[in-house]
């Protein structure tokens, strides 16, 4: 099977698609919002992300948040839990990092996707 990329750049691909699978990492787009608003930009892009990969929020297979404050998880798992759909969490890690790639990033997410067509 071959390999797919979209959006990609030198240094990454904003998606990877190999045997079904989608991987996709966002960050988010304002580097001075609270977690909540990081979290739903980051949600936001991973609607049109999915849709592009042929995937959606339903088939998420695994999921890692990275916080650099983990007094931000309340805040950024309400936004999660009203973004996902019901019975179809993926399985999840959530860790703290001592810094994200930008000083004012305070959520990045990596996602793996089942894709629903080969794109």
């Amino acid at each position: 099977m071959s390999i797919q990329r979209h959006g990609t750049t030198a240094r990454y691909s904003d998606i990877v698609i190999h045997n079904g699978t989608a991987w996709i990492v966002e960050v988010p787009a304002s580097e001075d919002a609270d977690a909540a608003t990081q979290t739903r930009e980051i949600l936001a892009s991973f609607d049109r992300l999915l849709a592009q990969a042929g995937s959606a929020r339903d088939r998420l297979l695994s999921a890692t948040i990275y916080l650099t404050d983990m007094a931000d998880y309340d805040a950024m798992n309400a936004v999660w839990d009203a973004w996902l759909p019901a019975g179809t969490a993926p399985s999840r890690a959530c860790v703290q990092v001592a810094a994200l790639a930008r000083a004012g990033w305070r959520v990045e997410i990596a996602l793996v996707a089942a894709v629903s067509q080969q794109n």
